[in-house]
């Protein structure tokens, strides 16, 4: 009896181990999805078990190892120091595109309001999907996510991956397009909606070859007009509702008109505010006996390659130039590597920096081998070859761009004694790119500044720097191709303009233009293609005014398009300093209007009569020379118009020493 007693407890016991064992399997699979009772330590990681991916834990009464219910190819993902969240489990429905999202996310918001286990969704200042705080065993459970690491309380993450890597809600949110990238969420039907907390997003890539990048791009732009955000020009919005605009997508807070341009151009010319040398130099007195030749200009009665009308005063240009062709020498310094240093770009909206270096560089008339015998320096990078080489895709930030100009400058200043003599005075650059201002600030603050932006607000300074024709070059082997337009007689079209929405001012242009007046052809964005560009081009061939407003930045290669196709250019851009403003008379040969006119902008026009237009005309052809480059220079064309507005530049500042 005793031993089947013994027999039975055996049995008992072996019974309850079973049970036991059952019992902690069970507990290690809901530790797996997230809803395990026990914890563990804040600090703790866990490494990649299976498919699943771990995360940091939350700093709360239930603390849990978090693995990721959506991975389906779990080594694809990183493990992600900033993400933190509330454990809990989502049911997300597929979700096809962006606006698709935003309906899932209203959705979720919709439950809300039935739900009271439920999160709302909200966003906070920065756009990033926000929760309330919910209480989890009667202590408030703060939630933390950011890409970079900062807290946000509040904040119930979402998970995604973007070509395999993790990244935060507010590059969701954002959803900056790349030429190679659309995106497209999947779903996880395991789970339920009711116990939401934590919200996984998973980018599925490659995208589908039936999802086109130009569909893609429709969809998230009218889902993100719907949500009040606006439109980048290349198609897809990268503003987030309440977040600070950058600069160049509003009205600058002063305006400087031509007008007043012409004073300050005066005013400087009078008074220069270069350094003085800090010792005297034979160069220097050639520079300054130049400037008195040159204010003592004889009167030119005729000149058949120059026209007067064209210039503020056409006696002292030729006497300048002439002077430029007999005294000027360049000396280039040989520091710098390639690509930023000595490698031109000749093709595309960047070519004038490229072709002036081609050009100069291989100059033998201009170009001295003897820094001692040269009046000016050349430091001849490249500001687009800079921001390519250098600049971290998406990350804003360009302070390692300055620095390397700035460490640049230090090394020439060091190993040369040339420019710590004046300052950087005698010392000059051409740069085209958007960012060459900001670059070159401080540490080439006094050099002569050659710029596509040539904006009075940027610290252009005028008098001194030269404001740079922005040139696209649409063939290297022939930059004259297309060069060319119909008679004034046989432009049907009052005023044509067709680009992308760049900035605030051309969105206001076609609000009051497009689709207006069939005499006014305002257009947006015109197709990629070929036949697109030729149909640009036939447009500024028979059109009377070419419409040049200003982008992102002040200045516009529809400038000098327009000039290129005969076609009299109107520019619109409050504190652009027009190319070449020291010595070109820019009423001859075009139409400056204020921003505020853009409603008025028909009338204006009109009221033009024939005879003006047909000088204004008359003018364009003629400037146009000085707007063209050749693959060998030709007198006054516009590489010697640049190098000579840098040398007119510098004869009219330089302060000798005593």
């Amino acid at each position: 009896m005793f031993r089947l007693r013994h027999m039975g407890n055996g049995r008992w016991l072996y019974l309850l181990g079973i049970v036991a064992v059952n019992s902690l399997l069970f507990q290690s699979i809901l530790v797996t999805v997230g809803n395990a009772p026990w914890s563990s330590s804040l600090q703790e990681y866990h490494k990649p078990r299976d498919n699943f991916t771990s995360f940091p834990l939350l700093d709360s009464a239930a603390k849990s190892s978090i693995h990721n219910p959506l991975t389906v190819n779990g080594p694809n993902y990183i493990n992600y120091s900033g993400f933190s969240g509330t454990v809990k489990n989502v049911h997300i429905s597929i979700v096809s595109d962006e606006t698709h999202l935003h309906k899932l996310l209203n959705g979720m918001k919709n439950h809300t309001q039935s739900s009271t286990d439920a999160f709302e969704v909200g966003r906070d200042r920065n756009g990033i999907l926000r929760f309330p705080e919910k209480k989890v065993d009667d202590k408030n459970v703060s939630s933390e996510f950011d890409g970079d690491g900062n807290k946000n309380n509040n904040l119930v993450p979402i998970l995604a991956r973007k070509n395999g890597n993790a990244v935060s809600a507010n590059e969701i949110l954002k959803m900056k397009s790349e030429t190679s990238t659309s995106y497209q969420l999947v779903e996880n039907k395991n789970v339920d909606l009711s116990e939401a907390g934590t919200v996984y997003i998973h980018f599925q890539s490659p995208v589908p070859t039936n999802l086109t990048h130009q569909s893609s791009n429709s969809s998230i732009r009218s889902s993100l007009k719907q949500n009040g955000s606006a439109d980048s020009d290349n198609g897809v919005s990268t503003s987030i509702p309440g977040k600070r605009k950058m600069r160049c997508e509003l009205p600058p807070k002063s305006r400087t008109l031509i007008q007043e341009m012409n004073r300050i151009l005066v005013r400087r010319r009078a008074k220069s505010r270069a350094m003085k040398p800090r010792w005297s130099s034979r160069l220097d007195r050639e520079i300054h006996a130049a400037k008195l030749d040159i204010m003592h200009a004889p009167m030119v009665t005729h000149d058949k390659e120059l026209y007067a009308s064209l210039f503020r005063n056409v006696s002292m240009f030729r006497r300048s130039y002439e002077l430029m062709e007999r005294t000027l020498k360049v000396y280039i310094y040989k520091d710098g590597a390639k690509p930023i240093f000595h490698q031109p770009i000749l093709k595309g909206l960047y070519a004038a920096e490229g072709w002036f270096m081609k050009l100069m560089e291989e100059n033998k008339y201009f170009v001295v081998k003897d820094p001692a015998k040269a009046h000016l320096f050349y430091m001849p990078f490249s500001s687009r070859m800079l921001e390519h080489s250098l600049y971290v895709r998406n990350s804003h930030n360009r302070t390692n761009l300055r620095q390397y100009l700035k460490d640049y400058t230090e090394k020439i200043a060091a190993k040369y004694p040339y420019f710590n003599r004046t300052g950087g005075a005698d010392h000059f650059l051409v740069a085209c790119h958007d960012w060459a201002p900001y670059e070159t600030r401080h540490h080439m603050e006094y050099c002569i500044k050659a710029l596509c932006i040539a904006d009075v607000t940027q610290g252009f300074k005028i008098g001194r720097d030269v404001s740079l024709p922005e040139t696209y070059v649409r063939s290297t082997k022939n930059p004259l191709r297309d060069l060319g337009g119909r008679p004034p007689d046989q432009r049907p079209v009052l005023a044509f303009y067709a680009g992308s929405l760049h900035g605030y001012l051309r969105p206001i242009l076609l609000k009051h233009w497009k689709d207006k007046d069939p005499s006014m052809k305002i257009f947006g964005r015109m197709p990629p293609g070929v036949a697109s560009k030729m149909s640009y081009i036939q447009h500024m061939k028979n059109s009377k005014y070419c419409i040049c407003p200003k982008g992102y930045e002040v200045n516009s290669p529809r400038v000098v398009e327009a000039i290129f196709y005969e076609c009299v250019p109107v520019i619109i851009s409050d504190n652009f300093v027009p190319p070449f403003f020291e010595v070109l008379n820019w009423d001859a040969f075009s139409v400056i209007l204020a921003e505020k006119d853009i409603p008025r902008l028909k009338d204006i026009l009109i009221s033009i009569p024939e005879e003006k237009y047909l000088s204004l005309q008359l003018g364009v052809r003629r400037v146009q020379k000085h707007f063209l480059w050749h693959t060998r220079p030709l007198k006054y064309d516009l590489f010697h118009m640049t190098l000579h507005s840098i040398w007119y530049n510098r004869v009219f500042q330089i302060n000798l020493r005593s």
